[in-house]
């Protein structure tokens, strides 16, 4: 039986080149040495590797490789970038209060963290989105205070896929001292992600993302002005102090050389991948009473987020064994609750747990949508057909 993968806002696969560049650093008879180990050669040249990769990914960012700190993921980059602000803020500013502003539809990753420092006793302001899922530059100006330590807002929804203008966010705090992180895991990749056009201070990538491997990420610092970040691992004093651990060369080496990649291809790669979404939303829009989630243009060009109205949103995800495809619906040890985002949004109840995400990706052909089409036109139409029955 066919099964399609149409998940790749969940994860990549690991793209050939990627594994074989990775392969090369793992046995004796490749460069498998501690990049920190510089009493011998086989040590310098791990450390040349690692160094590689720190370029190749700065120059995927316009960022200097000394701006990049090497983590296993966006959700310690995220955690780093937090934490760590605030935890450099208050030990320079004792007894002081701390401002965070954010947003409900941030990942987990983030409303996680936020929620944990809120326990600490940090102020956090969450904005709203509009109906079609975007966060607007003003709302950022209209909530700062004079204690805003930090602005921390995804640049492309993990759900939904609406881009957040962060060039304009970065403007709203030209006259203020708190820094921008944005998290990125879903933008970098997918659209071109340049830290001085943006303005940014913290940045986190996550490598498995974009067809590098799972348990590798990147938060960029910036280093003029100096954006301060207290470590949150410590032990060795690795990546300038702020992220000790021995440096996995084959991982390292795999997001770079994807980084790489996604610079030789991103601009080609967008376009085929738009035109292929753009043909699965038109088909299953003419279903009727199937609704887009997020906005219309102003969105990533490999997610497409639909509810289908007139269908139980968990018999129709489990109805679609033949296409891998997302719900955002979070499991409690009860029920199953409608997906946050969705909800922000002001979808009904139903409309939030029947919404499923499609996302394309670099090995998504035409044939590949004419059957997810297909396969969806089916099992949407005999579940309501079921409905109207009963």
């Amino acid at each position: 039986m066919k099964t399609l993968y149409l998940d790749y806002a969940a994860t990549t696969p690991v793209d050939p080149v990627v594994a074989e560049a990775m392969a090369a650093c793992l046995t004796m008879d490749g460069n498998f040495a501690n990049p920190a180990s510089r009493s011998h050669r086989f040590g310098w040249q791990a450390e040349q590797a690692v160094e590689k990769a720190r370029r190749q990914v700065a120059d995927l960012l316009g960022a200097d490789p000394r701006e990049i700190v090497w983590t296993s993921g966006a959700t310690e980059s995220n955690n780093l970038a937090l934490k760590g602000v605030v935890e450099y803020y208050r030990r320079h500013h004792p007894g002081k209060s701390c401002h965070i502003i954010s947003s409900s539809i941030e990942h987990k990753a983030i409303l996680d963290t936020l929620n944990w420092l809120k326990q600490q006793g940090v102020d956090i302001t969450l904005l709203a989105p509009d109906a079609d899922g975007l966060i607007h530059p003003r709302q950022v100006s209209d909530a700062l205070r004079d204690d805003t330590v930090l602005v921390s807002l995804m640049a492309v929804n993990n759900e939904i896929g609406t881009l957040t203008d962060i060039a304009a966010v970065a403007a709203q705090l030209s006259d203020h001292p708190a820094l921008l992180h944005v998290d990125a895991a879903q933008a970098v990749g997918k659209l071109p992600v340049n830290v001085n056009h943006w303005r940014v201070d913290l940045l986190s990538v996550s490598a498995h993302k974009f067809y590098g491997p799972k348990g590798m990420g990147v938060l960029y610092v910036r280093r003029q002005p100096q954006a301060h970040v207290d470590a949150q691992i410590h032990g060795g004093g690795h990546e300038r102090g702020m992220r000790s651990g021995t440096l996995p060369t084959h991982q390292i080496v795999g997001i770079g050389t994807a980084a790489q990649q996604v610079a030789e291809q991103l601009t080609e790669e967008v376009a085929r991948i738009r035109a292929l979404r753009d043909r699965l939303e038109q088909a299953l829009l003419a279903l009727g009473d199937v609704y887009l989630n997020g906005h219309p243009q102003q969105r990533v060009a490999g997610h497409l987020n639909l509810s289908f109205d007139g269908v139980d949103g968990e018999i129709l995800l489990a109805s679609l064994a033949q296409v891998a495809v997302s719900s955002g619906s979070a499991c409690t040890s009860a029920s199953v609750e409608p997906s946050y985002v969705l909800k922000a949004l002001g979808r009904s109840n139903g409309l939030a747990h029947a919404g499923l995400r499609f996302s394309i990706g670099r090995y998504t052909t035409a044939a590949d949508i004419d059957f997810a089409i297909e396969q969806v036109s089916r099992v949407v139409t005999l579940l309501r057909q079921q409905t109207r029955r009963v």
